[in-house]
């Protein structure tokens, strides 16, 4: 098992400064970069711990606070455990928020993380993965998309409104992905319904992307977040796999799976 350190770290942005938390391995070697896009709920306990298990599998990994705009996570109050009543509060709060993190916000910023990776030492020389949870996993598929030179991989879990007829739809960015994509769908999400799922994957297949897109069944959106009433173990075990899995074809090519 792999010590791992973990840091609360400040990255400069083009509007400021973003709060982060960095995991790697406590020998300071470089690894390969994992770049991270939260949910909404933003960077708390269990997603530093999910970090943490992704250090220990032998990778460095950045998770900013994608609403560092409104200062450090979290921006609003969140409660120990999100249940269903204390969910509709949270995302009261939260609307305005996500509402300000526009396209071009969040890919000048994703821009600023992967420079800021590129000159970190604990962080290996070439591209990196991503990886995005619910609305993470929009803005993981519009980085790969943005910057296809420095991203090897994408990952993204219970992402919702991931093909809409927005022009700024996340699906759109397909044709300029180079990396391999993989998504994991939850079964029972209203944010993402079949007929989103047939045009993402029909728009990655047409752009010739390398994906594997997989519905989860039984699951809920949110299925990842052990700190919510959304959570699912067996689910939750199931990303576990695929996201390491894909880590290491992307890093560590004829590794056993």
């Amino acid at each position: 098992m792999t010590d791992v350190r973990g840091t609360e770290v400040r990255v400069p942005t083009e509007d400021g400064t973003a709060d982060a938390y960095l995991a790697r391995p406590a020998d300071g070697a470089p690894r390969p970069a994992v770049l991270c896009f939260t949910d909404a709920f933003g960077v708390r306990p269990t997603v530093r711990e999910a970090a943490d298990r992704v250090a220990r599998a032998g990778y460095t990994v950045l998770v900013p606070n994608l609403f560092h705009r409104r200062g450090p996570a979290p921006v609003v109050e969140l409660p120990g455990f999100i249940d269903a009543e204390a969910r509709g509060e949270v995302f009261r709060r939260l609307r305005p928020v996500m509402r300000e993190l526009t396209p071009e916000r969040a890919t000048a910023d994703a821009g600023a993380y992967l420079r800021w990776l590129a000159e970190l030492p604990e962080a290996a020389d070439g591209p990196v993965a991503l990886t995005g949870y619910c609305m993470g996993a929009g803005l993981a598929l519009r980085t790969a998309g943005a910057f296809p030179d420095r991203v090897a991989a994408v990952a993204g879990f219970h992402g919702g409104r991931l093909a809409t007829d927005d022009p700024r739809s996340p699906h759109l960015a397909a044709p300029r992905i180079t990396a391999e994509v993989y998504l994991g769908h939850a079964d029972e999400d209203p944010s993402l319904p079949p007929e989103q799922i047939e045009r993402l994957e029909k728009a990655l297949t047409d752009a010739g992307v390398r994906h594997r897109c997989e519905v989860y069944p039984g699951a809920a959106h949110g299925f990842t977040q052990s700190d919510t009433a959304s959570y699912d173990a067996k689910a939750d075990e199931r990303h576990w796999a695929a996201l390491l899995d894909l880590l290491d074809r992307a890093f560590r090519p004829g590794a056993p799976t």
